[in-house]
């Protein structure tokens, strides 16, 4: 191929297809190599978050896969004894962000969407049976090798993004090592179609809004952990926690699926989709820009499963790094922006990982006495947070592209429902966003969508944040993030944007 891309994408499974999308949208050129002829056809992640929603919204994919998105009511926590010991559930509660906190999904539909969403985004080539071989960096690129049917090729690009998953032979060409964060168990996962309710055993102390066919439910159970996960239609996941001395290929033989997951179907129709062994790990790549090329999604980290965020980190990836080389492509920005994604993204990656392996740990106490104890301790800090929800666990960005120091900065931004049944941003767009108190709030720029909030039919919900935080002006980031915020005037606000961006002063 001759042609050089703005974005060679390696890897088309969810993230990068994501990642194609965005980046397409903003009007980059941009070529996808994907290995395999045909997605994956059975199902490997299954849940996300409202934030995933809303960066559906952003690469203008919503329409196509919200249809087959399953809205949940969050997760419950069993005890040793069968009882609640931990509840974050969303019945019944506000949705500041404008979706619900948990979707399920079915990966293969969700898979189909992104890449038929090509069409819809710009100048996306997506290449199948296209193997990764080596790529070479020159100052101004990469060139990536790649075997297609048999035959040597080579495509150039100005960067490239690796979402080749967590073996990456991206990364383990540029020989970059993975920090082990010492948390490794296995266990057996099963797929199945289910023709009816799932049967939970007796569970004590479970919340009048809590449906247990909609949650989340992890037994923390030291006969055996487990977790039964609600999907969309008929679909239904188990993860089995394998106990020591177990074999992973006997566990996976039919027989004794059926043994599994059969007390909790009884005579329940079913059919098994797919049932296969795993380890849970919590690794992060040690780098994860090489000159211009960038590792995300599970090639630059991999995350336990229990609170259903390790595709979540790999979209959030992504779109970091799709608004940034969109500024630099269009808006002029400087190109060590880029140098801010790992700073942005590592910490806010560990944080989430440290959560999940702690979740992990005390979900795999096999010890009934430190078990017991461990449920005492847990519900003893429940009863401190009451009301806590699953997205209670994501921090916020703490360095690189933020005005440090101004309240809120670094932390996601509400998107309130308004009158009409919009969400804020089909009202406000996409891109940079400026949110004013009222006219009185001087300060816009050209590249900035400027909205008052006095003038929004949104019962009150920018204002009331606004007052929250005792200021007047909030400047978003194209990833939803709070950028900054100020008082009295948004001018400083703007100024500090272009000046971390590298850009003219453009302020009115």
């Amino acid at each position: 191929m001759s042609e050089r891309f703005d974005v060679a994408v390696i890897g088309c499974g969810p993230v990068g297809a994501l990642a194609a999308n965005l980046l397409g949208r903003a009007g980059l050129s941009v070529v996808v190599l994907e290995k395999e002829l045909e997605h994956y056809p059975l199902p490997r992640a299954v849940h996300l978050d409202h934030e995933m929603m809303r960066l559906f919204q952003t690469a203008g994919v919503l329409d196509r896969v919200a249809p087959d998105m399953v809205a949940t009511d969050g997760h419950l926590h069993v005890g040793a004894d069968h009882g609640v010991i931990r509840y974050m559930g969303t019945v019944g509660k506000p949705k500041p962000f404008g979706w619900s906190n948990d979707y399920f999904f079915y990966q293969p539909e969700l898979e189909a969407h992104l890449r038929a969403a090509f069409a819809d985004n710009g100048a996306i080539f997506l290449r199948l049976g296209a193997t990764f071989t080596a790529l070479e960096q020159q100052d101004d690129g990469v060139t990536v090798h790649f075997a297609e049917n048999g035959a040597e090729q080579t495509v150039a690009a100005r960067w490239v993004i690796a979402t080749d998953g967590a073996r990456s032979p991206v990364r383990k060409a540029l020989g970059i090592a993975l920090d082990d964060l010492d948390f490794e168990e296995p266990w057996l996962v099963v797929d199945a179609q289910v023709e009816g309710p799932v049967t939970f055993p007796a569970i004590s102390g479970v919340p009048a809004d809590a449906d247990l066919q909609r949650l989340s439910v992890m037994m923390c159970d030291p006969a055996r952990p487990a977790t039964v996960v609600p999907g969309r239609g008929n679909h239904r996941r188990w993860e089995f926690m394998l106990l020591p001395g177990e074999d992973d290929q006997a566990m996976m033989q039919p027989e004794k699926v059926r043994e599994l997951v059969g007390a909790w179907m009884k005579d329940v129709p079913h059919q098994i989709v797919r049932a296969a062994t795993y380890r849970f790990h919590g690794l992060v790549a040690e780098r994860w820009q090489d000159g211009q090329v960038f590792l995300a999604g599970d090639a630059a980290h991999q995350t336990p499963p229990f609170f259903g965020q390790g595709m979540c980190h790999g979209l959030r990836d992504v779109a970091n790094l799709a608004w940034k080389m969109d500024a630099i492509v269009n808006q002029g920005a400087d190109p060590a922006i880029l140098a801010t994604y790992q700073p942005e993204r590592d910490p806010h990656v560990r944080g989430v990982i440290g959560a999940a392996v702690a979740a992990g740990r005390y979900i795999c106490e096999l010890d009934q006495d430190k078990a017991a104890a461990r449920d005492a301790a847990i519900r003893e800090a429940a009863a401190q947070k009451a009301g806590e929800t699953a997205h209670d666990l994501i921090p916020a960005i703490d360095a690189g592209i933020i005005l440090a120091g101004s309240p809120a900065a670094g932390e996601r931004f509400i998107q309130p429902i308004l009158a009409d049944g919009r969400k804020l941003d089909d009202l406000a767009g996409q891109g940079w966003r400026l949110l004013v108190r009222d006219d009185s709030v001087v300060g816009s720029s050209p590249a900035i969508t400027r909205v008052v909030a006095a003038s929004l039919e949104d019962g009150g919900a920018v204002t009331a944040w606004l007052d929250r935080h005792e200021i007047d002006a909030v400047l978003l980031r194209p990833d939803h993030c709070v950028f900054g915020t100020a008082s009295g005037t948004a001018i400083d606000l703007i100024e500090a944007r272009a000046r971390a961006l590298g850009l003219a002063m453009e302020t009115v």
